[in-house]
């Protein structure tokens, strides 16, 4: 086992940490005194104070930024309450401790008394009381030097450091949340605080009802932290709670990252199973990699290691974080998640000063951020990486062409590759100043466009020629890609040639009018075109493919519904579509299909859909498509699928502290077998996923537990990368402080994956 002495080197002494069993620290606590202003201490890694959870309640201070400014004396520190020292005559919070004690939650021997003082130092990453600093950097104009409010007891949206201890339970914590106690109109919210009116809690009647009078307002306890957020920041490390997932906020990453990222249904995790069952509620994590960031958040930094690649663990293979420490001098740095010790690569090297801390840290994002992205060498590429392949795969039968629907994913097609712009010149060089402003894609993205009814119709869109060449594949057995080059074309060289085709092709098609369309033999010509690259599907379907290998048949009998039998009607019909997607996940290509049923009628939507769901991918369906009024909303949805952030040819992995394990995965992707990576043919912006944890041990509570996830994709301009994204929660003895500091979102969020 590894030392952790340098994982606090400023612990607080014996004898406060013993402060609440103190009779002269609980009267302290009631009557706290003016404290002058304090300087801030210089930056370092570590932390001092009490990192005790039990400690942290609704109205507690936010905790001192971790591996930042280490903690001022104790004798500075604010009085600071804890949950478990209310009595049930202290108000809703004494209220909630009684009913909690009651439930039995937690496993503490004499109930819901005082804690019992700690014999050893806690030695926590971060979650420490003190009021903190405002040692960070200014954002937005916020002044530097002082406080932005002061917080009040009871208050969890009123006058707080920074960002609020937010709590999500559906109680009031302070008028504020009572529906009677709202605030003036026009009044600030630094101001709301500040009410004459004494704190109210939940009234119950003699039978121990709730009062239906004093249940707090649902929209009201919403739209409180959505006021909130318009004018603070959300600091990573300084908060226990995130934000309300509804509630749009700028995040400050310090090194834990952000809600937007990574989401964990409880921010203090129970050190044993059996305490975890105590709470009735799931342990795990929900994860969206690729989220799209705020305007005014900082980038993910993009760092490159050379040939070496990234520094990891030897033992469990974790990347490099902030949550590593460095021991030896920084000749060895000790990993988070297995506590083993390892050799710090010559190159890597950086001597530590007295308390561990590297002297490069603050140069260092690997070893501030939470969120970051590595350049990977060569020996993590599956093939060659180059800019993201779009293939448009166009129904062009005959309902399509009747009910404009043909016409309207054209007209999508060109409004997300050029929209209204004309800045680029047919040959790629006129107004070519203009050229990045008015690119939609990325550099090194190029497109190809494929039609298909009861044939397959190939586009040579060269930029040398006057009007796109069509070459027709009438064999839908065996199709193959008859072009070498021309398939695949910048979309902007080849303007005028793309621009010319998609919109003839309604008047093409106006005559020919195949009425039954063969999906999965295009799918099957498109695999062909994209196996060597990879890439990116998006395909339109306007009936029930009836053509050919892989016809479907309608499935929907009147007499089975509201039976067992019913259910069938929601699996996959035909093995050929499952086949096809499993070819597709290896071959790092994703399909995005846009269904329309313009008379309502029959998709079987669970067969053709599962090509987008396994590979990764988007299914809209529109249940009964009117031209022209969705025309406008399929093209915006089709710009919005091409134009967000898109990898593919990914592999994830997740990994945690010793005492956790992986227990299952909820999501679309393709695993081979247990404990191998995930696999997705493409992943974007808006997918996500959540992992389960189950316990193979206890956890140690003198730490905190971990969690990272790496996700290796090709991003749309040609890089290989791994993106890393790095969770720290606290660990508490039994499951009372764990319900403290729940995550209902990301709770109801895996309940409905499960389900």
């Amino acid at each position: 086992m590894s030392d952790f002495q340098i994982y606090h080197t400023l612990g607080q002494p014996e004898d406060e940490q013993d402060g609440p069993a103190n009779p002269a620290f609980s009267r302290q606590l009631a009557a706290p005194q003016f404290r002058p202003p304090i300087a801030s201490s210089p930056g370092g890694y570590h932390q001092a104070g009490p990192a005790d959870a039990s400690s942290y309640q609704y109205g507690a201070q936010p905790a001192q930024q971790a591996y930042g400014t280490p903690g001022q004396p104790q004798e500075h520190l604010p009085p600071q309450t804890s949950l478990q020292q209310s009595s049930p005559g202290d108000g809703y919070a004494g209220e909630l401790t009684s009913q909690m004690g009651g439930l039995g939650l937690g496993g503490e021997v004499g109930g819901p008394g005082p804690a019992r003082p700690h014999k050893k130092k806690h030695r926590h990453a971060f979650h420490t009381l003190e009021t903190p600093e405002t040692s960070s950097g200014t954002f937005n104009g916020l002044p530097t030097g002082g406080q932005l409010q002061q917080q009040s007891p009871g208050g969890q949206y009123v006058n707080q450091e920074i960002t609020p201890a937010m709590s999500q339970f559906p109680a009031p914590a302070n008028p504020l949340f009572n529906p009677v106690n709202t605030p003036p109109a026009g009044a600030p919210s630094a101001a709301w605080g500040q009410s004459p009116n004494p704190p109210t809690s939940i009234g119950t009647s003699v039978q121990g009802r709730v009062d239906p009078d004093q249940v707090p307002s649902v929209p009201h306890s919403r739209d409180v932290p959505a006021q909130y957020y318009l004018s603070h920041i959300y600091y990573t490390l300084e908060n226990h709670l995130p934000p309300p997932g509804a509630v749009p906020f700028i995040a400050r990453d310090q090194g834990n990252s952000s809600p937007k990222f990574a989401r964990l249904t409880m921010n203090n995790i129970p050190a044993t199973s059996d305490a975890l069952s105590s709470t009735g509620l799931p342990l795990g994590l929900l994860l969206q990699p690729l989220a799209a960031l705020s305007p005014g958040e900082l980038p993910i930094p993009v760092l490159d290691f050379g040939e070496s690649g990234p520094p990891r663990c030897r033992r469990c293979r974790t990347y490099i974080n902030p949550f590593m420490t460095f021991r030896s001098g920084g000749n060895r740095f000790v990993c988070n998640m297995c506590t083993f010790p390892n050799e710090v690569p010559p190159e890597y090297f950086s001597p530590t000063d007295p308390s561990g801390v590297r002297a490069d840290r603050e140069t260092r994002p690997e070893l501030t951020r939470g969120t970051v992205d590595f350049m990977v060498p060569k020996e993590y590429w599956a093939k060659e990486p180059v800019g993201l392949r779009w293939l448009f795969l166009i129904d062009v039968c005959q309902e399509a062409l009747n009910k404009g629907f043909l016409h309207g994913f054209c007209e999508g097609i060109l409004n997300a590759i050029y929209g209204d712009d004309e800045l680029v010149g047919n040959d790629g060089n006129e107004n070519g100043a203009h050229e990045d402003k008015a690119r939609r894609l990325p550099s090194g993205s190029k497109i190809g466009i494929m039609s298909f009814d009861r044939e397959i119709h190939f586009y040579n869109l060269s930029a040398g020629l006057e009007q796109a060449q069509m070459m027709v594949v009438p064999d839908i057995e065996d199709p193959f890609v008859p072009l070498s080059e021309g398939l695949f074309v910048d979309p902007y060289a080849s303007k005028a040639v793309i621009t010319s085709l998609l919109r003839q092709l309604p008047t093409l098609f106006s005559q020919i009018k195949n009425p039954e369309p063969a999906l999965l033999p295009a799918l099957n010509a498109a695999l062909s075109a994209l196996s060597t690259t990879g890439g990116k599907v998006v395909c339109s379907l306007c009936t029930l493919p009836t053509w050919g290998p892989g016809r479907l048949f309608l499935r929907d009998d009147q007499k089975i519904h509201n039976t067992d039998s019913e259910k069938k009607l929601f699996t996959t019909d035909h093995p050929g579509y499952k086949k096809t997607a499993q070819k597709m996940v290896e071959s790092g290509i994703g399909v995005d299909l846009f269904l329309a049923a313009p008379g309502g009628g029959y998709l079987d939507v669970a067969t053709v859909g599962h090509v987008s769901a396994a590979t990764g991918g988007e299914t809209f369906y529109y249940p009964n498509f009117l031209s022209p009024r969705d025309t406008q909303k399929l093209s915006q949805e089709i710009k919005h699928t091409v134009t967000r952030e898109t990898g593919y040819q990914a592999l994830m992995k997740v990994r945690c502290s010793n005492g956790l394990q992986v227990s299952f995965y909820l999501g679309n992707f393709l695993q081979h077998t247990f404990g191998a990576d995930l696999e997705f043919g493409v992943i974007d912006a808006d997918k996500a996923l959540g992992v389960m944890f189950s316990y193979d041990g206890k956890l140690d509570t003198k730490l905190d537990a971990h969690f990272q996830s790496a996700l290796l994709y090709t991003t749309a301009d040609g890089e290989r990368r791994v993106r890393c994204c790095n969770v720290v929660a606290s660990v508490s003895e039994g499951g009372r402080e764990a319900m403290r500091f729940v995550d209902q979102d990301a709770v109801i969020n895996l309940i409905a994956k499960e389900g």
